[in-house]
């Protein structure tokens, strides 16, 4: 895959508004890796229009807190892909999904993708090493590069500059894996996600930093927190 189509993951803003800006920025990547046809190009084909689509509602289902839709049109985007039996395709999607969990704050192992790790490239190997805070440094030049300015540093005014949300988050939650997230870098995640409406990571953001405020004796700070929390909570149940 070109380099500069994998950095279209999480490092570009799509132009719409609120919880759709990320999600249209690994909508865009979709494009650029999946949908590569052009107007001088014969037409798309219909399993990628349709992958396309259903990863975008995919994510935008995750970033909502609905677990039933995300579920529903990840398994339709891989049924897509799956049409063309290439498990490199297969594998780019995967790790689609799993940068949202790590933006959400859910650990884990990526074990779709690393299923599929054989046959994936390079820079999508470095970027699952990367998700999963185990990124060696030599990999680093084959991350997207909002992630590669993150990558090398803990500092909160690098995070802030990311200018893809998602791309934001991604790099918040793999700060936050490998023990570099400070309460600055917290502070940038939440209201990153707040900014969108995005409740899933909001609410793991907040929570978390409920949490430190606890352990810290800042009872004023965790009360704020906690009214922030129950505002989320005032919306459908993140399931």
């Amino acid at each position: 895959m070109n380099i500069a189509a994998f950095r279209l993951w999480v490092g570009r803003s799509g132009g719409s508004a609120r919880g759709r800006r990320g999600s249209t920025a690994i909508s865009a990547a979709v494009v650029a890796v999946l949908l590569t046809a052009c107007s001088s190009k014969p037409p798309v084909p219909d399993w990628q229009m349709n992958a396309h689509a259903s990863a975008q509602k995919a994510v935008d289902a995750y970033l909502a807190g609905n677990t039933r839709v995300e579920r529903l049109e990840w398994d339709r985007a891989r049924a897509e892909v799956s049409h063309t039996g290439r498990p490199d395709l297969l594998a780019r999607l995967e790790l689609m999904r799993c940068a949202a969990l790590v933006a959400s704050l859910v650990p884990g192992p990526c074990d779709r993708f690393d299923a599929l790790r054989p046959d994936a490239a390079d820079s999508e190997r470095a970027y699952a090493d990367y998700l999963a805070g185990r990124l060696d440094p030599s990999q680093a030049p084959l991350l997207p590069e909002p992630q590669r300015k993150v990558a090398g540093s803990d500092d909160a005014t690098a995070l802030a500059a990311v200018q893809d949300p998602l791309s934001r988050l991604v790099a918040a939650g793999v700060l936050f894996q490998t023990g570099r997230a400070d309460p600055a870098v917290m502070a940038v995640a939440t209201e990153t996600a707040s900014a969108q409406g995005w409740r899933r990571p909001l609410m793991a953001w907040l929570v978390l930093q409920r949490q430190r405020a606890q352990a810290a004796g800042d009872s004023e700070a965790a009360a704020a927190l906690q009214r922030r929390i129950s505002i989320v909570e005032q919306g459908a149940p993140i399931r």
